[in-house]
């Protein structure tokens, strides 16, 4: 099968694979090659798949998977890559501070641009 992980502006990971292991609302479920066609909402967790005879971990953020034929297809918002399970955990935290401090910025940046329209709307209030 061909896994193609898929983020909001790039694509993350294109890969062949001979197994995948995904976790929806209702449950882990398994994907093989033969398997029928399927959809479903991801929730955040780890996605396994295997791919030359190893199990590579990915932690995923809520999504969609599809399968359709020889191709699965998953579409996510934020993904962590690890080779062990182990070190996964602290790769994630490691993202979700840096996403922390993004967002962080992005906010105070945001009420920095609402303020300044405030202050020139009290400003032309003042010409009136």
């Amino acid at each position: 099968m061909k896994l193609k992980i898929l983020l909001p502006a790039e694509v993350f990971l294109v890969e062949e694979v001979t197994k995948v292991v995904a976790e929806a609302d209702n449950g882990f479920f398994c994907l093989l090659p033969q398997h029928v066609d399927f959809t479903a909402s991801l929730v955040p967790s780890v996605l396994s798949y295997q791919a030359e005879g190893r199990e590579h971990y990915l932690a995923v953020d809520v999504g969609t998977i599809v399968k359709k034929g020889s191709e699965v297809l998953v579409s996510v918002r934020n993904v962590a890559r690890s080779g062990e399970l182990g070190t996964l955990k602290d790769i994630v935290i490691r993202q979700f501070e840096e996403l922390d401090e993004r967002e962080k910025k992005a906010r105070s940046s945001a009420a920095k641009l609402e303020l300044d329209l405030l202050r020139r709307f009290m400003e032309l209030r003042e010409y009136e």
